[in-house]
């Protein structure tokens, strides 16, 4: 089998990083924190040593909160504002995000968003657009979408650390959520997702919505069966789905990924050794990022 292109959530990655190391445990000499890239930088490592990729992209929110899915959806992640539309984001680690980029640039290992499109759905695009095997890296549940053994796209689900990576194909999204990963969108959009502002079908949770799923098909399927009154529904979830019409309709494409967002040119192919050295060299002592640094050369020179 080829060797695969790593797609990794680079948000999912350094909130992650920033939340799972101390502050104090990894700082410059000034005391200023680099502990969301320093994580980073190691969970990359540990992910390009044992996963052995070719390639590798990074993934950014150029728009954490498109304006295409709240016009559908306004609750969608509202409760993370911080104010106007801006993400609600720790002051140090919003430092950091522009050192961490600038790394790995000197690296040489692209990274990129698209206006109008969450990191999402430029995984979701590089996922349907990149020769196979794609392996995409995140610990967000709505990429279980992409699964497609077909395809050879896998997610390596970091939802426990990357550590303890779920390496997700068709049957481990079936035995996990009981649904196929071609409708988790459609499971997702009735479940609905508090952490993404979206509230769900009213009264149906991840048991019934996979039930009707197995037994109709997806969103679209199931609103076209409450027409048919010998579709089989029991009067009580009948009644919670007649009540969600509308939200329905607008929720399952605020659920999907997209998978044609304009990418910009890039080039993911890693090479043996850092694209601009001096840079990274530099970057390493002013931020004191020097171990972390060598092991992800050392990962990909490997």
């Amino acid at each position: 089998m080829s060797r695969p292109l790593l797609a990794v959530d680079a948000p999912s990655l350094y909130f992650r990083a920033f939340h799972g190391i101390p502050e104090k445990a990894a700082q410059t000499e000034a005391g200023e924190p680099v502990n969301a890239i320093r994580g980073f930088l190691d969970m990359l490592a540990q992910l390009i040593r044992t996963r052995r990729p070719d390639r590798v992209v990074c993934a950014l929110d150029a728009d954490w909160r498109p304006a295409w899915r709240v016009e559908l959806v306004p609750s969608y992640k509202k409760h993370r504002v911080a104010h106007g539309d801006v993400e609600e984001v720790p002051a140090s680690l919003e430092k950091q995000v522009p050192i961490l980029l600038e790394a790995l640039a000197a690296i040489g290992i692209p990274a990129f968003g698209v206006p109008g499109y969450e990191a999402d759905d430029v995984l979701g695009t590089l996922a349907a657009g990149q020769p196979a095997p794609v392996e995409v890296v995140s610990g967000d549940r709505d990429l279980f979408q992409l699964v497609d053994d077909s395809r050879r796209t896998r997610l390596l689900y970091c939802g426990r650390g990357v550590a303890k990576l779920e390496d997700a194909d068709e049957a481990l999204v079936l035995a996990k959520y009981g649904v196929e990963a071609r409708w988790y969108a459609d499971f997702a959009a009735m479940r609905g997702d508090p952490s993404d502002g979206l509230p769900g079908v009213a009264g149906v949770g991840e048991k019934t919505a996979a039930r009707l799923i197995e037994r109709y098909g997806g969103v679209e399927q199931i609103v076209a069966a409450l027409d048919d009154p010998d579709a089989g529904f029991a009067p009580g979830v009948r009644t919670k789905l007649e009540a969600s019409r509308d939200y329905l309709a607008k929720a399952l494409p605020v659920c999907k990924v997209a998978t044609d967002v304009p990418l910009p040119d890039f080039d993911p192919v890693l090479t043996g050794s850092p694209r601009d050295p001096d840079a990274l060299l530099a970057l390493a002592e002013r931020w004191n990022l020097a171990g972390s640094a060598r092991r992800l050369v050392d990962a990909i020179a490997g």
